[in-house]
């Protein structure tokens, strides 16, 4: 008998170091936690772009909830990889609670995975709730996480748009307006008038691996990327614009064409005295630019109505069952408070999505107060639209084919109307 007892022994230990070596890595997919429901909130923010403000405002909910244990999962490759993620854990019958959707992925994800609209998950356990989203969140900006079916597939979370960087110092220098140009027309005579006047570049627009800013360009005189399903930027309006950004590189030569941190980082070495770019931008650029920098709001064009594509990502819900679905809204609800989203916005530099952040005592209204740079992405929250994204199969085709236009067009090799017409037939055929 004592072999047989001291092999029971061995085993029964076996058994218990397997248990605490698993311990950890079953914590997350176990429903319950204690008295508390475990979910899993995938994001895609690194410890440079967020990840430090996602980690305090996890740790503060889960202290003070007592139904809810959230486990932060962070996914590399920013949005495309965090959707790569998420088809492989519905292969395998698993999914997270809560994830984050960046705008180019809306209808990718609402087409290819299980969710479920937050108001349904409120109609249905949270009556107290019932108007959150109609009292808090401005009309437009819920439209931005409708897909193209018109469903509202979640709620947006972050948000930027395009603002006007001015080197006020550069300005002052070349005889103008310090508070800089409040139309196109004037960024054109701004641009050339600076580098005539000081040797200095005097604009850049600027030029990621994506249509972001363009599409502000254009739509803000009235172009349209995609109407009902077909690509229409090259209207009157759409090669006017383009044109003016061509021939203040080209002509003028008073504007640089530079990948996205070069371009940014030659606004911040005083070598360019605008800079259209993102307000996320507001961080690296007030705290490395050595002189009178302010942020603007996004120009006009002769009076009519701006259109901003909004930038950033929703939030949806993907948690299957009742339990996990529930404790995904309590989580939700507190990053949507005013405080969570006055932390978020201080935290990334993204805008609050929610319309009353911005006021607040307990927001943002002190912050805001010692970060002038912030106001005018804030005032521009009436005009956003939804970032285009064409439809099917063909998106990421039809935008590397807008790249390639955009190259030849500001190399000098096209012109604008030629590249522009082109290029929509090319993606229109694409769409069929």
């Amino acid at each position: 008998m004592k072999p047989l007892l001291k092999l029971f022994c061995v085993f029964s230990v076996v058994l218990l170091m397997a248990a605490c070596g698993n311990s950890k890595a079953k914590e997350a997919d176990s429903p319950n936690k204690g008295e508390k429901t475990v979910i899993e909130y995938w994001h895609v923010n690194a410890e440079t772009q967020g990840g430090k403000a996602v980690e305090e405002l996890v740790e503060e909910f889960n202290k003070q909830s007592e139904t809810t244990e959230v486990v932060a999962k962070y996914n590399p490759d920013m949005y495309k990889g965090l959707m790569q993620n998420l088809q492989a854990e519905a292969a395998a019958g698993k999914s997270p609670a809560v994830v984050q959707v960046g705008w180019a992925f809306l209808d990718y994800f609402s087409n290819n995975f299980q969710y479920i609209a937050p108001q349904e998950v409120i109609d249905a356990h949270f009556p107290e709730d019932k108007t959150f989203l109609k009292d808090y969140f401005l009309p437009n900006i819920m439209d931005l996480a409708k897909n193209s079916e018109g469903k509202q597939v979640g709620i947006p979370y972050s948000l930027s748009n395009p603002v006007l960087y001015i080197n006020k110092n550069l300005l002052k220098e070349a005889g103008l307006d310090e508070n800089g140009p409040k139309t196109w027309e004037e960024v054109k005579e701004f641009s050339k008038t600076i580098k005539e006047k000081t040797g200095k570049f005097g604009f850049y627009l600027q030029e990621p691996a994506d249509n972001w800013a363009t599409q502000a360009l254009l739509e803000s005189n009235g172009a349209k990327m995609i109407t009902d399903g077909k690509a229409t930027f090259a209207s009157k309006e759409g090669i006017e614009a383009y044109q003016l950004w061509r021939d203040m590189i080209l002509e003028d030569k008073s504007a640089v064409h530079l990948p996205w941190d070069q371009g940014v980082q030659s606004f911040i070495d005083g070598n360019v005295a605008m800079a259209y770019t993102t307000i996320a931008q507001r961080s690296n650029i007030q705290d490395n630019a050595e002189f009178d920098v302010a942020a603007i709001k996004s120009p006009s064009w002769g009076g009519k109505e701006v259109r901003l594509p909004a930038g950033g990502a929703m939030l949806a819900i993907t948690a299957q069952d009742e339990a996990q679905q529930k404790a995904a809204w309590e989580f939700m609800k507190y990053l949507y408070s005013v405080e969570s989203m006055a932390k978020w916005t201080e935290g990334t530099g993204y805008v609050p999505p929610r319309k009353d952040v911005a006021e607040a005592e307990n927001g943002l209204k002190t912050y805001l107060e010692e970060n002038e740079m912030m106001k005018a992405a804030i005032e521009q929250m009436d005009v956003i639209v939804p970032w285009t994204s064409f439809p099917g199969d063909a998106g990421l085709q039809a935008e590397q084919l807008l790249l390639d236009v955009r190259d030849q067009i500001l190399g000098g090799n096209v012109s604008v109307k030629e590249g522009l017409e082109k290029t929509e037939k090319e993606i229109n055929k694409l769409l069929k």
